[in-house]
């Protein structure tokens, strides 16, 4: 056990994150994101039985993000098409916001697609068993 760690983060997690240096990207999945497919060069860590928010959450308390880059948070985009409602893309702003001044600032939206191909370049995929639709979210690592 370690103090001031919260609890969700696994041991294994924890590492991966440690492991990640700046400018290295990371997706929290939904449960519907192929993450084992995107991942094939990445480091897959499964937390199947956890929210995107309370994953979000407890890596943001360790996870610096990138000030060098404007967006350093970015959503998957709403295809056309799907009429999709995304409430948690709130929660995630306000979840941001309590560890970086810029808040909903750092976030943009990637296309689908384009999503996916820059999901295949992450150093790892975080995959949750969030059911909230388009609920993924890529995060770039910054400095201490």
């Amino acid at each position: 056990m370690l103090k001031g760690i919260p609890a969700i983060l696994s041991p294994e997690l924890l590492k991966v994150l440690c492991e990640m240096g700046h400018s290295d990207r990371l997706v929290i999945s939904d449960g519907n994101f192929p993450a084992e497919s995107m991942g094939k060069d990445a480091i897959v860590i499964r937390m199947d039985g956890h929210s995107a928010t309370d994953v979000l959450d407890a890596i943001l308390q360790v996870f610096p993000l990138d000030t060098y880059v404007e967006k350093p948070v970015n959503l998957m985009e709403v295809m056309p098409g799907d009429n999709v409602e995304t409430p948690i893309w709130d929660e995630y702003k306000e979840i941001i916001s309590k560890y970086d001044d810029r808040g909903a600032d750092a976030v943009g939206n990637i296309e689908r697609f384009a999503f996916y191909e820059e999901a295949k370049k992450v150093y790892a995929i975080v995959a949750t068993g969030e059911k909230a639709l388009y609920a993924n979210v890529m995060l770039q690592k910054g400095v201490i």
